[in-house]
């Protein structure tokens, strides 16, 4: 039997609502049939800083915008007591573009077929920071063994862009414990983004 793979082919943009509205009626992966709405990301698409998750849940299924409910509300927390607004100084968006089914782990066929949304989105930013929110972003982003237990709060260097990976509040919400932590790398974030002179 003849195995066919799938290669997907992304346009090269120079406009980021282009690439929204193109990206709004994806059809790349078979998601697309059951999710509500494509969830592109939310904030300030000239942010020098991205937070990254995996995909969307249910919440931000019906709602089309990323990291809304209790796990959202927790991450609003940690952005303001660092003086971050995902609707003025930030941009917050996912591997995935839309649901997989149950928030169940998304698949790396479905990664292949949705990251070029993300690439092209990182590439018409250019944020000088990439925050991976939990395993399955910062396994994509910085290294397939990134383990987030070991190496949460710590900054690395791809490309000319720092990246550092931290718990996913859906995660922070089921083990509490590991709060304390998260608390720690927001003020590693803002420890850096000054070191760095950003403007917010």
């Amino acid at each position: 039997m003849q195995i066919i793979q799938l290669q997907v082919v992304f346009t090269i943009y120079t406009d980021f609502e282009m690439l929204k509205a193109d990206c709004l009626q994806c059809k790349n992966c078979a998601l697309a049939d059951t999710r509500t709405n494509c969830v592109f990301g939310v904030g300030n698409p000239e942010a020098k800083i991205l937070f990254v998750g995996e995909a969307p849940g249910a919440n931000e299924d019906l709602q089309g915008e990323p990291f809304v409910g209790r796990a959202g509300q927790l991450l609003d927390m940690y952005l303001n007591g660092i003086g971050l607004d995902r609707n003025k100084n930030i941009y917050i968006a996912n591997i995935l573009k839309c649901r997989p089914p149950e928030n169940r782990d998304p698949q790396p066929a479905e990664q292949d077929a949705c990251i070029g949304w993300l690439r092209e989105q990182v590439r018409i930013m250019r944020p000088a920071i990439i925050i991976c929110l939990g395993r399955i972003a910062a396994c994509r982003l910085i290294s397939p063994n990134y383990k987030v237990t070991q190496e949460h709060g710590i900054f690395f260097e791809k490309n000319g862009t720092l990246m550092m990976g931290t718990f996913h509040p859906a995660a922070l919400l089921r083990d509490p414990r590991r709060k304390a932590d998260a608390l720690e790398d927001f003020i590693g974030l803002q420890e850096k983004i000054k070191e760095l002179g950003i403007k917010l």
